[in-house]
């Protein structure tokens, strides 16, 4: 009367249960991978191809916001003119990886 009956366990799910219970995780990954890391590849990319596209005369801004023009090009360092002081250009070494944005020419002047 005061014992409760006790059931056999369930049997472990078959392959078509087990599909079904994955499946949303399969589809949380999909989605993070066209959300998020898709599109951080892809700029990354783009990023890698200006870097390896710049050249002497080139206008850019680094990241940490200095704005200057190209003077030379290393391998893995530039050299940026960012500004004029006495006649005499003032220009300061950077890491190519700093190289934000690609600016049109002329920018500088019109600054």
């Amino acid at each position: 009367m005061f014992i409760s009956n006790a059931y056999a366990q369930a049997a472990a799910p078959a392959g078509g249960e087990l599909f079904g219970s994955m499946l949303p995780l399969l589809l949380m990954f999909v989605v993070l991978y066209f959300l998020m890391i898709r599109p951080q590849m892809k700029k990354a990319k783009e990023h890698r191809a200006m870097l390896e596209g710049i050249q002497q005369g080139d206008e850019v801004v680094t990241a940490s916001g200095l704005v200057g023009k190209i003077v030379k090009v290393g391998e893995a360092y530039i050299t940026l003119e960012i500004a004029q002081a006495g006649g005499n250009a003032i220009e300061i070494a950077v890491q190519k990886g700093s190289v934000q944005t690609l600016l049109p020419k002329g920018t500088i002047k019109s600054i």
